[in-house]
């Protein structure tokens, strides 16, 4: 028996430190990781096609304005307590040149329809059931938020759920000021 338990040993302290060396590796700022916000500079993508209700959408009608994307998902509780904020926000800032665009990620349609009915959604949001469009922001997981400026350029990524404060206050700082 003491054999057995001395041979299991080396086999348990290996297991430790490869747990730990992967904790350790995971713990890091990379908020695509562990969530939170990271300023980038990188093109918006083309994200075009049919709308989950109403007309198709193009972020591309909505160069000139600053854009707000939010990929999201009724299975996503983390999506599901942000949505009253974003639908805030976007209230808050509209007809200040924002925009808000949604991506309903993975989802059949009448989850979707009934999403953007329950919760008062007035902004659109493309439908993409199959996770493509989604897919062309890089994003880990749902929610993600992006804050394009009016160039169409993203400026920040908020990885996982946000709140009114952090999404207004970045963005705010792409909101282009008026001169006085």
């Amino acid at each position: 028996m003491a054999r057995s338990v001395g041979a299991r040993t080396p086999t348990l302290v290996l297991v430790f430190v490869l747990a730990l060396t992967v904790l350790v590796a995971c713990s890091g700022s990379d908020p695509r990781r562990t969530g939170g916000v990271a300023d980038e500079s990188r093109v918006l993508p083309e994200l075009a096609g049919e709308a989950v209700v109403g007309p198709d959408v193009d972020a591309r009608d909505f160069v000139g304005s600053v854009l707000v994307v939010n990929v999201w998902a009724t299975w996503c509780d983390p999506c599901r307590r942000e949505q009253p904020a974003l639908q805030s926000v976007y209230e808050r800032y509209e007809g200040r040149g924002v925009e808000f665009l949604g991506i309903n990620y993975r989802d059949n349609r009448d989850g979707a329809v009934a999403w953007i009915e329950d919760f008062g959604v007035t902004y659109p949001s493309l439908f993409d059931p199959d996770g493509r469009t989604a897919a062309l922001l890089s994003f880990p997981f749902v929610p993600d938020t992006y804050i394009v400026d009016a160039s169409g350029t993203i400026r920040h990524t908020i990885f996982g759920e946000t709140s009114e404060e952090e999404l207004s206050r970045l963005i705010e700082k792409v909101l282009p000021r008026s001169e006085p």
